[in-house]
């Protein structure tokens, strides 16, 4: 049980920064922490990484005071949980494109009264040696960040219905995947779309990441 320091920032009004690791290097990790990365973002969607392995990155995180936060390979409710039990403490997940698919990963990511995560006792919990059930599950809550992708053009029509969806805390803006969803639109066009976007999101109370 730590507390994310990255949601932490975000709540006093700071912007952070991160960096993106897509191969197996728990040094890497540490090295990012060391040189003052707010989180780090490893990527699980692109890159190789196993749960197993993703949780020796977390071990490196949490020695160098830096959030994880994973980019997880698809929606389910399994693949929440089991990125969540390795002590990640924030989930980046592709292609949300409606507010049910948000309202889903919002619920699978926290234990109730917010959602319906399955519980478990290891790593999130201090294995159950330190402090109540009860309250670990709300500190867990409390400091999780639900990260849905905003990358297709179908995910721009529904903006208004996605950033109504409580327990979604950031929205991220990729322009990659979102220019191909245009038709391979120019980098300036896919730009517009962001200045038109990126200001609705901070109107609707949600932080965003581009």
């Amino acid at each position: 049980m730590r507390i994310n320091t990255t949601k932490q920032k975000l709540t006093n009004g700071d912007a952070v920064f991160g960096t993106i690791i897509s191969e197996y290097s728990p040094s890497l990790v540490e090295i990012s922490g060391a040189v003052g990365f707010d989180f780090v973002m490893i990527d699980c969607e692109h890159g190789s990484m196993s749960v197993d392995q993703v949780e020796n990155m977390v071990r490196g995180a949490e020695s160098f005071n830096i959030t994880p936060i994973a980019r997880i390979p698809d929606h389910s409710d399994s693949t929440i949980l089991r990125f969540l039990d390795r002590g990640i403490q924030g989930l980046i997940i592709p292609h949300v494109n409606t507010a049910k698919q948000a309202e889903g990963i919002a619920k699978a990511s926290r234990y109730f009264p917010d959602g319906h995560r399955g519980i478990g006792g290891g790593r999130p919990h201090n294995y159950g040696a330190s402090v109540p059930r009860s309250q670990s599950t709300k500190f867990i809550n409390d400091n999780i960040l639900v990260i849905p992708m905003m990358e297709e053009i179908e995910s721009v029509q529904n903006l208004s219905d996605i950033i109504s969806v409580d327990g979604i805390d950031v929205v991220h803006v990729a322009p990659g995947d979102l220019g191909q969803s245009m038709g391979n639109a120019s980098q300036k066009d896919v730009r517009a779309v962001m200045d038109d976007i990126v200001p609705k999101i901070r109107a609707a109370g949600k932080w965003v990441g581009v």
